[in-house]
């Protein structure tokens, strides 16, 4: 299974770094008893191993080799491949270009490298079907695309919606083989005009194709801002803590920053 990590974009709500965003230092771990920083990718990047990815596709902007210094040929038991996307023109754009490396009979899972979410084995919840979402409760969806559903079928992604209806959105998601193929396919004969995934799915879904919502995320975080960075600090601290339960986080309405914590760390 390929897992795709689209790495290409400008990161200009945490802006100035001297580095790419997904490089952006967000708590530690242990590396053969030594204490290092971690990079927020770094996150996900387990996560996708965690739910089956055995190969991983980084797609990186053209001034974004220092992502590939960073990570090198291998993570763990995954090994890593680079595809450039030229300009940062949105996530199916992203998505559609690993389709360079990725072959027909593998199935796809995507995540966002600028996340921090628990449980950190959550996309292994996700069925084998040909789209599926694993979803997370925040408190204000409204910044991102919150997934409509009727029971376990997605019936609409309401994509930075004002007045979103459901409180679920969508962290990460799977897409068997077909699925791929069908959402590019649909993705190019609608002239690439979408530029957020959430659209594309609607067209998806108008058109026959089905998708499924998993309820199996606990917390989220977005930390693509200041406020976002210090609310997965607080996460990370508060996911270490097994024993305790631990409290919820909130974050103020606007702030970039959204996250829920429910109970233990699965």
């Amino acid at each position: 299974m390929w897992g795709i990590v689209p790495a290409a974009g400008r990161g200009s709500r945490i802006q100035p770094l001297a580095f790419s965003k997904e490089l952006l230092p967000v708590g530690s771990r242990s590396d053969n008893g030594t204490d290092r920083p971690c990079a927020v990718s770094e996150y996900l990047v387990e996560r996708l191993i965690l739910g089956g990815a055995d190969k991983i596709c980084f797609v990186i902007s053209p001034g974004k080799s220092d992502i590939m210094e960073y990570f090198g040929d291998r993570y763990g038991s995954a090994r890593l491949a680079y595809v450039v996307q030229p300009e940062a023109t949105g996530l199916c754009d992203a998505v559609f270009r690993a389709s360079t490396v990725i072959g027909e009979r593998d199935d796809v899972l995507v995540g966002l490298p600028d996340t921090v979410w628990f449980p950190e084995a959550a996309l292994a919840s996700l069925p084998d079907a040909d789209l599926s979402f694993l979803l997370f409760p925040v408190e204000h969806p409204e910044f991102f695309d919150a997934v409509m559903l009727d029971g376990d079928a997605v019936k609409q992604i309401q994509v930075k919606q004002r007045d979103a209806t459901s409180n679920w959105i969508w962290g990460a998601f799977r897409m068997s083989a077909r699925g791929f193929l069908d959402l590019n396919t649909l993705w190019e004969a609608r002239d690439r005009c979408d530029e957020y995934f959430g659209t594309l799915v609607n067209s998806y879904l108008a058109a026959g194709g089905s998708a499924v919502g998993i309820k199996a995320g606990e917390a989220y975080v977005d930390v693509g801002t200041i406020n976002g960075y210090r609310t997965a600090i607080a996460l990370l601290a508060a996911s270490q803590d097994s024993v305790e339960p631990r409290p919820t986080l909130r974050a103020a309405a606007g702030s970039g920053a959204h996250a829920s914590l429910r109970g233990g760390r699965a």
